[in-house]
């Protein structure tokens, strides 16, 4: 063999998100099958916004590794059943190891599942009164790189005003856009990561919902 042959060159994998990038299973995972699709399912939404609200001050690395404990100890992310949570259960949560000890945060979960059923009763659904904030149409963003991508934008402005007029806690415009961001309301995969291709514009379907359609906010 030639010492200066060409060698066979290196699968890496696929390029992803530079915040994805060095990862664990469960956090590639994550990036690769759930962040910026589309959810409808109601009990999703309420995971997500019941997981983000926990995250405030927190990296989404540490959430991302309580989830488990998240799904066990919030009845399987089910509003109705954590709507009835009591002192006695908001107790039991603080001394739980498997998610966030923050009482703060623990009550407002409590307090939020209440209002979210509100607003089912309200609009028929969570996900009828959210994907109005986007007219329906889940943003399609252009990022080069990560540092491009914002924290906060008027939908997410809207949205956290809306709702902290209706009472829910730690939901900021950060924490929303942040929310946005996990539930396909707008796709901030940078332009190089092969996810962005696939949820630009294109039916998207991980077993939960399928979307189509796109809405251009960036480039």
């Amino acid at each position: 063999m030639l010492a200066n042959a060409a060698r066979p060159a290196v699968d890496s994998g696929p390029v992803r998100c530079q915040w994805a990038s060095g990862g664990n299973e469960a956090y590639l995972g994550y990036h690769d099958r759930e962040w910026g699709v589309p959810v409808h399912d109601d009990r999703v939404l309420f995971e997500f916004l019941l997981l983000e609200g926990a995250q405030a001050g927190l990296s989404w690395s540490t959430i991302l590794n309580k989830r488990e404990g998240y799904r066990s100890a919030f009845a399987g992310f089910d509003p109705a059943r954590v709507a009835e949570f009591g002192k006695r259960e908001v107790n039991r949560l603080a001394a739980d190891a498997g998610i966030v000890r923050h009482r703060g945060k623990i009550e407002s979960a409590v307090s939020n599942a209440r209002l979210f059923l509100e607003v089912q009763c309200r609009f028929g659904s969570f996900d009828a009164y959210l994907w109005r904030f986007v007219d329906g149409v889940p943003g399609q963003n252009a990022w080069k790189r990560s540092d491009q991508v914002p924290t906060r934008s008027a939908e997410s402005d809207a949205l956290s005003k809306d709702l902290k007029q209706r009472g829910f806690k730690f939901v900021g415009t950060t924490i929303m856009y942040a929310f946005m961001q996990a539930t396909g309301m707008v796709n901030d995969h940078t332009t190089n990561c092969f996810r962005w291709r696939q949820l630009n514009g294109a039916a998207v379907d991980n077993g939960i919902n399928t979307t189509a359609g796109a809405r251009s906010t960036a480039t």
